[in-house]
């Protein structure tokens, strides 16, 4: 194992990913790139807020003699719940979409509902075909590979683009931001819209298929959407000064929004994928990924990110109880689950992929090689 490096500015480090680069001043590639693009993408001040006006008039055309101006998926996180709160100070028509696959936490839904009711938002909750999702996730765990939430996030946008062409929304509110997702780690991972590997892990690995799943493919989310404007994405937290801090706490005192206590932890399989998994089986901290942006965008110093790095990942009292009720769910035995944890880990690529998204991932080592 390689000597692990820690970027000079943010707290990146080549632990378990090997796309990372450092510079002659120590500094990494992820922050150089984010601090490149800062200019063109994040816009916390005056000229942001004349980009999100623009966009509300737009909107607001756009949607006259439909019933909703745009639709936006609501999972009861921080990013998702302030982008709906934003969004309805504006009077805009909003359909959300929330994905209940059986790990929603209390929290969340709590959030959910506080939240929609408050703004006025039309919510629609879709719930994946049990045995066949649960087949699935369960497969991707026995496949040993790094992003085992691929089934989850797929599902959703799947969720997404059907209730939009049903309700003929252009339009997608998205909770992307800069302010706290400058900087996302893509060593380990895989595109969740690539419907061909799901297929493969699913053949070898589950039993029950997946024609009860509404899933998309990388043609769809991508080219599709670029070229014949089926979904037009907008991300509304760039044209504002977004801060987590105070995001959470206008929140509270506007409906009695409680966090969770830390990004993505909405959600009780996305947090032991993000605090467990990952880090046991593969060695990725995603900690490193959330604090640095904070960094990026000013909301945190070095110092206190790498503090925050030497606190425990979890409570091992509270972790056990959400891998014994995850594996419960998944019908999964202790054993089973230990055994595949203590294997050798895998790659995505092991398995079969989509040839588009092999053909990006070349063009993107091309343009890296080439400097650009």
């Amino acid at each position: 194992m390689s000597k692990r490096t820690v970027c000079n500015r943010c707290v990146m480090d080549n632990r378990s990913d090997d796309t990372i680069t450092f510079d002659e001043y120590g500094n990494c590639n992820y922050c150089n790139y984010s601090l490149e693009r800062m200019k063109n993408v994040y816009f916390p001040n005056e000229h942001g807020k004349n980009k999100l006006d623009n966009m509300i008039k737009m909107l607001k055309k756009e949607g006259e003699g439909k019933k909703y101006d745009c639709m936006m998926g609501l999972s009861g996180g921080l990013d998702s719940s302030y982008l709906a709160y934003l969004i309805a100070k504006y009077n805009l028509r909003i359909l959300a979409i929330h994905i209940d696959d059986g790990f929603n936490t209390i929290l969340a839904e709590e959030n959910i509902n506080k939240l929609t009711k408050f703004c006025n938002i039309d919510l629609i909750i879709e719930k994946p075909d049990k045995e066949q999702y649960m087949d699935l996730t369960r497969a991707f765990i026995q496949a040993g590979v790094p992003n085992i939430a691929i089934p989850q996030d797929n599902i959703l946008l799947a969720c997404l683009y059907n209730h939009a062409k049903r309700n003929k929304i252009k339009y997608f509110l998205s909770g992307a931001n800069f302010a706290l997702e400058s900087i996302l780690q893509r060593g380990n991972a895989h595109n969740a819209a690539d419907k061909t590997h799901i297929k493969a892990i699913s053949n070898e690995f589950g039993d029950k298929g997946i024609n009860k799943l509404h899933l998309t493919s990388y043609f769809e989310k991508y080219i599709a959407n670029k070229y014949f404007k089926n979904l037009n994405i907008l991300l509304p937290l760039n044209f504002i000064d977004y801060n987590r801090e105070r995001a959470i706490n206008e929140l509270n005192e506007l409906c009695g929004f409680n966090y969770y206590g830390g990004k993505h932890y909405e959600n009780i399989f996305t947090k032991f994928f993000q605090t467990y998994y990952l880090p046991k089986k593969f060695n990725i901290d995603k900690r490193t990924s959330h604090l640095s942006s904070l960094i990026i965008s000013g909301q945190i110093t070095r110092e206190d990110a790498l503090k925050e790095l030497e606190k425990p990942l979890y409570d091992d009292e509270e972790m056990d109880k959400d891998i014994e009720y995850i594996l419960s769910y998944l019908e999964m035995k202790r054993k089973d689950f230990n055994k595949i944890m203590n294997e050798p880990p895998r790659k995505h690529d092991e398995y079969k992929i989509s040839f588009l998204i092999n053909y990006a991932h070349i063009a993107r080592k091309y343009r890296n090689y080439l400097g650009h």
